[in-house]
Order: C-alpha cells, then structure tokens, then sequence
C-alpha cells in the first residue's frame, strides 16, 4: 500500500490508517527530515524481529527510534539536565543521541551497554504517526542489502513488496544522514558526521 501524506500538513484520515497499522504489529517505510525509515512500534517483539531480516542486520546491532518530543524521550531514556538542553536546542532536528535507555525500553532494542539510539526528526508526518500510536517507532534507513539507500517511495514499494504493510509517500528526502551524539555520562561525543552542525561537540 503506497500512501500520499502531505508532509506540511499531514492528513489526519491518513495518518490514522498508518497509525492502525502500526498499532496490529505492522511495518511500514515512512519519511523523515533525513532519509526513508523503515519502522514499527518498538513494543511489537516479531515486527521487530522481521525488520532484523529484511535488513540482514545482526542481532546485536539495535535499531534506534523516534520520539515525538523531549518528554516523550525522558520516558525511554535517563535524560540529565546537560543531555536536556543539549537536545532542547537541536531537536526537532537530524540528530540521533546515544543515551542510556530506561526501563521502559524492551530488551531487544538495547545494546549490552544498555544505551539506546533517540531521534526526533523535524518531520511532521513522523511527530504525527508517534503522537497517534502513544509509542516510538524504530528508525532505520531504506536500503537493499547492498547498502544502497532508497530515496523513492515508489521504489521502496516495489523493492519491499508485501514485505512492508505500508510505504507513506511523503515528497522528496535529502537521503543524508544523521550526525550521532553520544551523550553518556554527560560526555559528549560524535559517533557519525552527517546532517546537522555538530560545531557545539568540537
């Protein structure tokens, strides 16, 4: 199913068909301010499971996610008053955080270190579909097993094929992507350039 969201202003009628999607365990491919993500529910174990195949990805290797919003993200991880601001003034934004996950978080979306990946992208179809289920969704990029990353949605929905419930079309994606920022232990440090001034962890 390829679905036409407005990315300005998405329509509600739509973004509640995805969001019931999600809700029942389904995937879907969906734009962020980045690239084409592939997601579900992070509470939904065989989705996730499924997504860990489609992108020959190993186990130990956990996906991140997106949050709707800075509360939305204390709910998931231990956020210190340093991690706050510092998210408080990039995000909505390309950035993905390394923070240290809290209990909420299920077991498969952790690393031994116990940290977890956050985003929250300046996309208004990802805040909506997040607010609409009550729960993150993971965020990984759109790509064949060759690593190359898929910008079209037409062409995300034929490559996927039935293996995806849902590929929301949402315009044209940079297709870069995001700088990540670890912050544990107050410590600030860039894992990855991409997208985004990183000049305040320098």
């Amino acid at each position: 199913m390829l679905l036409k969201i407005n990315p300005i202003n998405p329509q509600v009628r739509l973004v509640d068909k995805v969001s019931a999607i999600l809700k029942r365990g389904g995937i879907i491919a969906y734009p962020t301010d980045t690239h084409y993500g592939i997601g579900c529910d992070i509470f939904h174990k065989k989705s996730i499971e499924a997504i860990y195949q489609l992108k020959q990805r190993p186990k130990h290797k956990p996906f991140s996610f997106i949050c709707s919003d800075l509360k939305n993200i204390s709910h998931f991880a231990k956020v210190s008053n340093y991690a706050y601001k510092t998210m408080k003034r990039l995000l909505p934004g390309p950035y993905t955080f390394v923070l240290e996950g809290s209990r909420m978080v299920p077991k498969i979306m952790l690393t031994k270190r116990k940290t977890v990946g956050i985003r929250v992208p300046d996309n208004k179809i990802c805040i909506e579909l997040i607010k609409a289920i009550g729960n993150p969704i993971i965020s990984t990029s759109a790509t064949t097993p060759a690593s190359d990353i898929l910008h079209d949605p037409s062409l995300i929905h034929d490559y996927f094929g039935k293996r995806i419930d849902a590929v929301i079309d949402g315009g044209p994606i940079s297709g870069s992507p995001s700088s990540i920022i670890s912050l544990i232990n107050d410590e600030p440090e860039v894992i990855r350039e991409g997208l985004g001034d990183i000049s305040l962890f320098q």
